[in-house]
């Protein structure tokens, strides 16, 4: 087991991880490569930056891009100085970057000008008067040699670190507080628009390293982490597991297989973290032969049993199975490198120290070992979602705990069994999509009178999203001109695979008159698609 951190804020970790593993790499991605020696002196450099910006404690500062070293660095600069870093969606449309910067009240945001098939910069020229649009928004900066027109560089040349600069970022990294939120990450729930989780210093470090410790991970041993950053999967549950064990994070900017068979075996990463289409794609690319991935020891997934065998297929054996919300700070339950295959395949662990669970009845009844109800947690918790205190009132019991709205059992060993989910959240190649969400943005869509959105079971991606669409009478609407509008205004994983068109009266109704959503994905699709 590894020393547990005594740090209790972000700058403080950074500095006695310096202390503790300077010469160690910490960082590897996009041609660079930093110890955490060279890791702290980037970091000062954007958060010098930041502060002649005029970021003041607790201000936001947003970061929209792929997995760069760059994220990495700035999240810890805006941490430094006080500032709350905003997790931005890289697959955001106009619409959903709208909302996100809107909503986080982002004073500046970290871009690169574009991102794959993304281009930033001409979704923000899109909006046209930024300071008119957004109040609170100062301005852009640009991550790279390319810096679009009315952005900023987030780099300038800066020789020696400056005196004045220098002082004011060493006494607002003492400055800051445990309990002072660090992070906001954005999750898809029941609501129709995402809520912003807020993250605290505190437990971004309590909790990782706890996962970490059931994965038994070392310091100097790296990660491959292709797992998008502003997910809470990639931005707590690895980045901060590895930070906090003084360990490697081997950052793929985006997923490819090929390319990341290749990564960990150049690189020799002994962790896997990934979601079970990723680990599809790379368990059955042609290319797996030809790379030695003898290197893999264990790491993170989640899945069916058959997707965990997958992973352990291509090396990791140690792996570990997980379950956790953004709201618990990556993860509650890990399962243990120590137990047994059956218990990592079937189950997602005992809860972690500083965790505690309830499995309760419709009715409020807390239940034994072996009877399913909705999982309830406390502990490293996220104190509420940004702006939004009825939704955050709403989401913990009279007993304080976190409702989850995922349903499952423990054992008499205290092993959670997860059973799928009480809200109507869809899980579709790992990621979790809101119907409400997608209803919304298909029903903005003057041909359409109702959409209902549901999950249907797939073979590769566990469920993918079938769209159960009605037109508005006496207008004619297409499935190719409903995809068009989805793809238009909705990050391609919330866009519907499947779709179906129907009226009113083809849907099932409870006695009351409500529609009965449990039952579309039978009525109006293959039960087993792909």
């Amino acid at each position: 087991m590894s020393k547990k951190p005594a740090s209790r804020t972000l700058p403080a970790l950074l500095e006695e991880q310096v202390t503790a593993h300077g010469n160690r790499e910490a960082l590897v991605g996009s041609g660079t490569r930093l110890s955490y020696a060279e890791m702290k002196l980037e970091v000062g450099k954007i958060a010098r930056r930041l502060i002649a910006l005029g970021v003041r404690p607790g201000d936001k500062v947003g970061i929209l891009m792929g997995n760069r070293p760059e994220w990495v660095l700035s999240a810890f600069a805006i941490t430094s100085i006080g500032g709350v870093m905003v997790a931005m969606n890289s697959w955001s449309t106009h619409r959903e970057l709208e909302y996100l910067i809107r909503n986080s009240d982002s004073r500046y945001v970290i871009a690169s000008p574009t991102f794959l098939k993304h281009d930033y910069a001409a979704i923000l020229e899109g909006f046209g008067d930024l300071r008119a649009k957004f109040p609170l928004l100062d301005g852009i900066l640009a991550v790279g040699d390319v810096v679009p027109a009315g952005w900023l560089p987030l780099r300038v040349e800066e020789p020696e670190p400056h005196p004045v600069l220098n002082a004011e970022l060493t006494r607002r990294s003492t400055d800051v507080l445990p309990d002072d939120t660090a992070f906001i990450l954005y999750t898809s729930g029941s609501t129709s628009v995402p809520k912003g989780v807020q993250l605290t210093h505190r437990s971004l470090i309590a909790n990782p390293f706890e996962i970490g410790e059931r994965q038994h991970v070392q310091a100097g041993e790296k990660l491959w982490l292709a797992v998008s950053l502003f997910w809470g999967l990639g931005s707590v549950n690895a980045m901060m597991n590895l930070i906090t064990h003084g360990g490697c994070i081997v950052l793929q900017e985006h997923f490819d297989a090929a390319e990341a068979l290749k990564i960990i075996a150049t690189e020799r990463c002994q962790l896997f973290y990934g979601t079970p289409n990723m680990a599809q794609a790379m368990h059955e690319h042609p290319d797996r032969a030809y790379y030695d991935l003898s290197c893999l020891r264990g790491g993170a997934t989640l899945g069916t049993p058959d997707q965990i065998r997958r992973v352990i297929e291509l090396g990791a054996k140690e792996i570990c199975n997980i379950y956790g919300l953004t709201e618990t700070y990556g993860n509650s339950h890990v399962t243990d490198v120590n137990d047994d295959l059956s218990k990592r395949l079937n189950t997602v662990g005992r809860p972690l120290p500083g965790m505690s669970q309830r499995i309760v009845s419709e009715d409020g009844r807390d239940l034994p070992p072996g009877e399913v109800g909705e999982i309830r947690l406390k502990g490293h918790i996220t104190p509420g979602y940004y702006e939004d205190p009825e939704q955050t009132a709403l989401s913990f019991d009279e007993q304080g705990y976190f409702r989850t709205g995922d349903l499952g059992f423990v054992d008499e060993e205290g092993f959670l069994y997860f059973r799928g989910r009480l809200k109507e959240m869809v899980k579709t190649g790992g990621i979790n999509v809101s119907p409400a969400e997608v209803e919304a943005v298909l029903m903005s869509h003057p041909d359409i009178y109702m959409a209902l959105v549901v999950g249907v079971p797939d073979h590769h991606r566990d469920e993918v999203l079938g769209a159960v669409i009605i037109p508005v009478a006496d207008r004619r609407i297409d499935e190719d001109g409903v995809k068009k509008f989805a793809r238009e205004n909705l990050a391609a994983y919330k866009v519907p695979r499947l779709y179906s068109f129907a009226s009113e009266g083809e849907l099932p109704l409870t006695t009351t008159g409500k529609v009965q959503k449990n039952k579309l994905a039978d009525t109006f699709f293959c039960t087993v698609a792909g």
